[in-house]
């Protein structure tokens, strides 16, 4: 294999060209201002096909409820129709109005075959039966690991009569480097999809009103009733003793400054309540003002009386322990906090959905410095070595996730997690039942407007400080993987369903093309121009996003998605629109749909990114591998693929799925610990005998790695060859 020698030598080029991403990214089709065409007017798509071409659509996102059509379980009970804010009315079976808009724009006619399931699961319905739809859905992996086996279009084929999706592609090559399944002849197979580009995407979530009841304010905390803590299991992760600095933004966001942790004065809160404990019973409100000194002393009085904003503040710089200690006294507090006896601590969106549950693993990583656990590929990073590393693979994984069992041993995770049990976001929020999880900022703090009361907030937090090695040296610094790119689904053009049939195959290629122009990208994310406030003279109203000029949502839109989806941008777009199920859908749209709440987290995350508080991956090849984002999808032979579907523990339906309905035995370590677990650890085995049984135990990690650093390898090297 190559080393990371071969990265220096794109390094410049790539580090250049990657300043063009923005969070929605405005293309600039080529002029063709040349001798064909002198007058130098837009390139415009050029292959032509039959008006009316009917293309057979296997696309959609995830549920029947959102697919191109309406389905008959989006109406309400005893209705078969629905009128939208443009005054049109919807039936069981009729394109919804973005479909609608793309039949009248491109002049073609879709009949839709999508079945309503994951995009991972729609592409294993068909196939077998490719010869029977136009488009499919799929992840990246599938589409690539089949266009590789010649069962979907190479549109890089066609990328010259593709204006704008060339455009786009020359303008972020970083998306070009992820979706080429072949770096032999460049091809690519399905067209990308972006729910944002080069911003964050999950982060911690709490409520504030709770830490701020607990930590604020003159003298000691006081409360007529409080439980005892549980038998700690958790032990410090942070250092016991000694001094360090660290940056964090100035309280008014107006710059950086350095604030000292200073355990030598105040000890390490976990030990400090570890040795209560070990003489017996701890109450909350001991626990309370346990935490209530500790701050002060670590800190030297720099947060004041308003202690909680170590925690929510824009100059918040709490860690895993500071955060482990604030779980054992929100949980042994409940009769202050909800006048009930019990209280959850940390909870996932749903805690009997798999994809909901991996979301607990994903913020471990953030918690205690683990690379791969937020991957856009698997469990894959770049190393500092240049090399792909995968985190199934290694001990730090383990030890993380037995610092989860831990947490989930003192009863600092939810209930329902543990058991798999019924629990949302949404009732935890409305039975005033839950403090904390790790999601999107726009879907979760709608429920500040549906299901919390006056005085309550639930609001996003900067990400930890916690311990990261990028390969210099370890460093106390906040960093997320969480990081917007190429998103793991995508769409193909079905080679069987379209072959000897060139309107079918140019009018599924106008589609990606459109859908890559701004007017597309804009109906991709809004909807028509129905739904979105315009002037007098027919021009979009705008506002300033990010640097750029996007449209406003009509009022009647912004009434409807309340009425309709309680305010859930997402959900309202894919499900009475059908915008957003792929392709580049802008942020612009939901921030304007945001929470008064979201919004505020949202800039305080968005203020230390800016300010370098909080560090990402890049979207480039960076000079330290270790910084680079890895793509979404590597170019992997057709004979790599399948041997790296022969390592079932490993594929998407394994023993590390991350998808609904199946399970994953990182979250089994979460409830239960090693012993009794999927891979038939006992309790006595260490994370580092876990780590070296997926590796060479029988899993095929090694060779599972190997394939993806040679796909690797190939890849940085052909995209040196691009742009010699």
């Amino acid at each position: 294999m190559k080393k990371a020698r071969i990265l220096s030598l794109v390094l410049a080029l790539i580090m250049l060209m990657s300043f063009a991403l923005t969070a929605c990214i405005k293309p600039t089709p080529d002029t063709g201002d040349d001798e064909n065409n002198p007058g130098g007017k837009p390139a415009v798509f050029d292959l032509p096909y039959a008006e009316g071409t009917v293309l057979r659509m296997a696309t959609g996102y995830n549920s029947t409820k959102t697919g191109l059509s309406f389905h008959a379980d989006i109406f309400p009970e005893g209705q078969s129709s629905i009128t939208l804010s443009n005054g049109k009315t919807y039936n069981v079976g009729d394109l919804k109005p973005t479909w609608v808009e793309v039949e009248n724009v491109l002049k073609v006619d879709f009949e839709d075959k999508y079945t309503g399931t994951s995009a991972s699961d729609q592409f294993k319905f068909w196939q077998d039966r490719l010869g029977e739809v136009d488009m499919v859905s799929g992840t990246a992996s599938q589409l690539t690991e089949n266009g590789v086996a010649g069962k979907l279009v190479d549109i890089s084929k066609y990328l010259d009569h593709m204006p704008n999706f060339k455009a786009y592609l020359e303008a972020n090559p970083i998306v070009r480097l992820s979706i080429t399944g072949d770096t032999e002849t460049g091809a690519i197979y399905f067209s990308p999809y972006f729910d944002g580009v080069n911003d964050i995407e999950r982060m911690p979530l709490m409520r504030t009103d709770w830490v701020e009841k607990l930590l604020n304010g003159k003298g000691e905390f006081t409360a007529d009733a409080s439980k005892n803590l549980a038998d700690a299991s958790y032990t410090p992760y942070m250092p016991t003793t000694g001094t360090f600095e660290i940056d964090v933004v100035k309280a008014d966001g107006s710059g950086v400054e350095k604030v000292t942790k200073n355990y030598t004065a105040a000890g390490n809160i976990i030990a400090k309540m570890n040795e209560e404990l070990a003489k017996g019973a701890v109450t909350g409100v001991q626990a309370v003002n346990m935490l209530r000194t500790y701050i002060d002393t670590a800190y030297n009085g720099y947060y004041g009386e308003n202690r909680a904003d170590l925690f929510i503040g824009q100059n918040a710089a709490w860690d895993a322990d500071e955060l482990v200690a604030l779980l054992r006294c929100v949980v042994a507090n409940p009769q202050t906090l909800n006048g009930t006896d019990t209280v959850q601590g940390l909870f996932s969106r749903e805690d009997n959905n798999n994809q909901r549950k991996v979301d607990m693993f994903r913020f471990a990583g953030t918690l205690f410095g683990v690379r791969g656990l937020e991957s856009r590929q698997d469990y894959l990073y770049i190393g500092h070595d240049g090399l792909l590393h995968d985190a199934r693979q290694e001990e730090a994984t383990y030890v993380a996730i037995e610092r989860m069992n831990a947490m989930a041993k003192e009863g600092l995770i939810s209930t329902a997690y543990v058991k798999n049990e019924a629990g949302k976001t949404d009732s935890y929020l409305q039975n005033d039942n839950g403090f904390m999880h790790y999601d999107y900022n726009q879907t979760q703090t709608v429920y500040n407007e549906t299901k919390l009361q006056a005085g309550e907030k639930y609001m996003a937090v900067l990400v930890p400080v916690a311990r990261w090695n990028d390969g210099t040296g370890e460093t106390f610094m906040r960093f997320t993987e969480s990081w917007r790119s190429v998103k793991t689904d995508g769409w193909g053009i079905s080679a069987a369903g379209v072959a000897g049939d060139n309107d079918k195959l140019h009018a599924a290629l106008a589609i990606i093309d459109y859908a890559y122009s701004e007017k597309g990208m804009i109906l991709m994310s809004y909807g028509p121009d129905e739904f979105i406030k315009t002037k007098a003279d027919g021009s979009y109203v705008t506002f300033n996003f990010n640097g750029q000029q996007m449209p406003v949502i009509a009022d009647s839109t912004y009434e409807e998605l309340w009425s309709l989806a309680s305010g859930n941008y997402t959900n309202y777009a894919r499900m009475y629109l059908g915008s957003t199920l792929s392709f580049a859908k802008s942020q612009a749209f939901e921030y304007q749909c945001t929470h008064a709440v979201g919004k505020e987290g949202a800039g305080k995350i968005s203020t230390a990114i800016g300010l370098g508080v909080i560090k990402h991956p890049e979207l480039a090849i960076t000079e330290n591998p270790w910084w680079t984002s890895v793509p979404t999808v590597l170019p992997n032979t057709a004979d790599e693929n399948a041997k790296i579907n022969e390592l079932a523990d490993l594929t998407s339906s394994g023993k590390f799925s991350q998808s609904k309905g199946k399970s994953n035995i990182l979250i089994d370590f979460i409830c239960a610990g090693y012993e009794g677990s999927t891979v038939g650890s006992s309790a006595a085995e260490v994370a580092a005998k876990v780590a070296a049984k997926v590796s060479d135990g029988g899993m095929g990690g090694e060779t599972y790695l190997a394939y993806k650093n040679d796909a690797w390898d190939r890849l940085v090297e052909y995209y040196e060859d691009l742009n010699k």
